[in-house]
């Protein structure tokens, strides 16, 4: 009789998207969730309660110290990222940390390094490629479908989307930025995963926060008001072009309030040179969202594949985190591709501030 594979212990530091992470630490075969980290101690303890944690702490480091804990998993206000990971990583721990990676470059690159110099994995949550219609995506891009891919469109708009007015969101020192950190990591990393990975090599943006500053466009019912600052200090809009070393281009718009007629929606157009695709995604639409445009026998057609997404995404990437973390292959998961997407941010940030494009 063989005998059972030892659980990996995890922590989870961070009480409000980190309940996504309990939930699939909970949930999976290889996994205990041992221990969760949180200021909110009424929230700690009825999650503690929800999940069967065996320790709750009101510090990060607790759990970081915490010899028994093999998984750092970390959903914290962005600027928190890296000193969490960093160390976490030099005590050995694997880590899930929500996107962005970092606030700049310069933390995202000292984190893959630390990553590689300890031999631990380290992946962020991108759950929006395991939606079916990007993967589909990408397998048409993959098969020559559309031809060369010269030109994409991404964007994420809403009417009055901004999650937490006067929150940590909100905060140029605890998020980094505003619209663009937030909602660009998913939309980039996603584009990048179906044009099969190419390199940006220059950035050109502008930033607006004009509504968010005038006390306009909080989203309806936000949960994200723990230790408001009573400041607008990000971006509510930004708009950008990317230059890519295969030399075709990404037109990119983001917004977090906007005069719009739309509440929210999430739009990705390929643009190839023997057909285009896009994806409408309406309010987290998961269905019949992908549409494929092309000429044939003279003629113009749109199609629309049957596909369905489950809307289980954070669940399908903590578990192929955890898959890593069980095939001991390490070094392959240090987090590159995510360093690209945060490399991406911090230059579009640059490019706005300056007024100048920045090149890679």
């Amino acid at each position: 009789m063989t005998a059972e594979a030892p659980k990996f212990r995890a922590g989870v530091v961070g009480l409000g998207m980190g309940t996504a992470h309990m939930k699939a630490f909970h949930q999976h075969p290889q996994t205990v969730l041992a221990a969760i980290a949180g200021k909110e101690q009424d929230r700690l303890a009825a999650l503690a309660k929800e999940f069967d944690v065996e320790t709750t702490a009101t510090e990060w480091q607790d759990l970081v110290d915490d010899p028994t804990i093999d998984i750092i998993s970390i959903a914290t206000p962005n600027a928190l990222h890296h000193p969490i990971a960093v160390a976490a990583l030099k005590a050995g721990k694997h880590v899930f940390c929500e996107k962005p990676l970092a606030i700049t470059a310069e933390q995202a690159e000292d984190m893959v390094a630390t990553a590689k110099a300890n031999n631990r994995i380290l992946e962020v949550a991108f759950n929006y490629r395991r939606r079916a219609d990007i993967g589909m995506a990408r397998d048409l891009v993959a098969a020559g479908k559309l031809g060369r891919v010269y030109h994409s469109r991404i964007s994420w708009k809403r009417r009055a989307g901004i999650p937490g007015l006067t929150s940590w969101f909100t905060s140029a020192s605890l998020a980094g930025g505003g619209a663009a950190i937030d909602l660009g990591p998913h939309i980039i990393d996603s584009l990048f995963y179906m044009l099969g990975e190419p390199k940006v090599v220059a950035v050109s943006a502008v930033t607006y926060g004009e509504l968010g500053r005038a006390g306009y466009g909080a989203m309806d019912k936000s949960s994200y008001t723990q230790g408001s600052s009573g400041k607008f200090e990000v971006e509510d809009l930004c708009s950008a072009l990317l230059r890519l070393d295969n030399g075709s281009s990404v037109a990119l718009e983001i917004t977090w309030a906007s005069h719009t007629g739309d509440d929210e929606d999430i739009s990705f157009e390929l643009l190839g040179v023997e057909s285009g695709l896009r994806i409408f995604i309406p309010r987290y639409e998961t269905e019949n969202t992908l549409s494929l445009f092309g000429d044939e026998n003279g003629e113009h057609y749109t199609r629309k594949p049957q596909v369905s997404s489950t809307g289980e995404g954070h669940l399908a990437v903590i578990n192929e985190f955890i898959e890593h973390v069980a095939s001991g292959d390490f070094a392959s998961h240090a987090g590159d591709y995510a360093l690209h997407r945060t490399a991406i941010i911090d230059a579009m940030y640059r490019s706005a501030k300056t007024g100048k494009e920045v090149t890679l």
